[in-house]
């Protein structure tokens, strides 16, 4: 009994396999006559509706990663599958499957749009480890063309509001050789849907992403009028990277420029290395902040800001330069002074004591011996030091000249406000604009 069951089973399962196999071949059978009919006097060298109508050929987009986004050379790159459909009435069939899917050794044997990148600068195509190409046609003619792209191209960049700037990095695609009134380029799924970027496929470091608009164009050259499709992605950059290596760095060193007030103006060297150094540092800062960007003939935003703080801190030394500069003829004032209160005061004393008589009783004799006392007391004295030697310490020899200087009182103030009040202009302006530009990207997109 078990082995009459046994036997039963086995024969069934013959004849399963046997039909199934003969079924696969069957359908095999039929796919490959509908593909010898397909291309049976089939000439792809005429595009569809040749002599007739326009050929109309919808597109979309998926990119697969968006970056990087290159300042100096004024360019993106982006990785993509690209899709085109188009009719073909002369590949319309009949069978037991309503789509064909094919490799890419059948697109060679088909027409095929001469689509090409109008503002790419370097195109890939991936044939690792086959041509990442999807083919498939319908029982209706319809062809869906698909390949996987690699696509960097030129962005023009507009850097006066640099780094709160903002972008639009277009992508124009079109026919190559049929004019609009052969081929005319679609949206697939609208002006809107038909480009599609997830955020996990984002790979930008300096850019956010906000959004993409999508047009179609007509351009028109000596040859003809030809249709081009136009994705703009709207890019904004990130400040985050700028504030910490730049701005911050800026500001803290105006700071300390501006500490060189509240030293006393008797420390001529502190105060004058202080202010060297600030001015250097801000040079080496200023250099460096535009080895990022290109040799652009205009000021950007943030050469504004470098040019209004090497401003601030070069008046700080110039203010310096001020104080010593009245120190030293209020120096010198007193010293005269100083030196007029002498002789007065010898004379008095000489006129006290009477009227010097010489040994031999002349008077005119006296007179001269007094007047060569006094001009050997004159140039016994010591010769008056230059003003950095007097005041080259913080214990001056002058004692009237000791204490803050009024310009340091008014420097005091004056400077941290005004470098505050610019900060505030500054920023409100240029971030008030980076506001409306993504206030104006998102209607755009809406």
């Amino acid at each position: 009994m078990f082995f009459l069951q046994l036997t039963l089973i086995t024969f069934i399962s013959c004849i399963s396999l046997y039909y199934v196999n003969g079924n696969e071949k069957v359908f095999s059978d039929n796919i490959t006559r509908i593909l010898d009919r397909l291309l049976d006097g089939y000439d792809n060298r005429l595009r569809p509706g040749s002599g007739g109508g326009v050929t109309e050929v919808k597109t979309d987009i998926f990119v697969t990663s968006f970056g990087p986004v290159s300042d100096v050379e004024m360019e993106y790159t982006m990785d993509m599958f690209f899709r085109q459909m188009w009719v073909d009435e002369r590949l319309k069939f009949e069978g037991p499957t309503e789509i064909l899917r094919l490799n890419n050794k059948m697109v060679d044997k088909i027409w095929t749009p001469d689509t090409f990148f109008r503002n790419s600068k370097k195109s890939l195509s991936h044939n690792m480890t086959t041509p990442n190409k999807l083919f498939r046609i319908m029982q209706n003619g319809t062809v869906l063309y698909t390949m996987r792209l690699t696509i960097s191209a030129e962005c023009p960049m507009r850097l006066m509001n640099f780094p709160m700037d903002g972008h639009a990095c277009p992508l124009r695609f079109g026919s190559y050789a049929y004019t609009s009134s052969e081929i005319i380029f679609t949206w697939r799924k609208g002006p809107i849907a038909s480009v599609d970027c997830p955020k996990e496929s984002i790979s930008l470091l300096q850019y956010d992403l906000v959004g993409q608009t999508l047009s179609s164009e007509i351009f028109k050259s000596n040859t003809g009028q030809y249709s081009v499709q136009v994705v703009h992605f709207h890019l904004q950059r990130k400040l985050g990277y700028y504030l910490i290596q730049t701005y911050i760095p800026l500001i803290m060193v105006v700071v300390l420029s501006q500490v060189s007030f509240w030293i006393n103006k008797e420390s001529v060297p502190a105060r004058t290395v202080a202010g060297i150094t600030t001015v250097l540092t801000m040079t080496t800062l200023s250099i460096s902040a535009r080895q990022s960007l290109p040799k652009v003939a205009y000021a950007t935003a943030m050469d504004w800001f470098i040019a209004v703080c090497f401003a601030f801190v070069a008046s700080a030394l110039v203010e310096f330069a001020a104080v010593n500069y009245f120190a030293t003829l209020q120096a010198h004032h007193l010293k005269r002074k100083k030196a007029r209160q002498d002789k007065l005061e010898m004379l008095a004393s000489t006129t006290d004591d009477g009227e010097t008589v010489s040994s031999d009783g002349s008077p005119q004799e006296g007179l001269k011996k007094r007047n060569h006392s006094l001009a050997r007391s004159e140039q016994g004295d010591a010769p008056p030091l230059p003003i950095f030697l007097q005041q080259g310490s913080a214990f001056p020899q002058i004692p009237q000249l000791a204490g803050t200087s009024p310009i340091d009182k008014y420097s005091r103030i004056l400077f941290p406000l005004a470098f505050a009040l610019f900060n505030g202009v500054y920023w409100y302006i240029y971030l008030a604009k980076d506001t409306m530009e993504r206030a104006r990207d998102v209607d755009v997109q809406s």
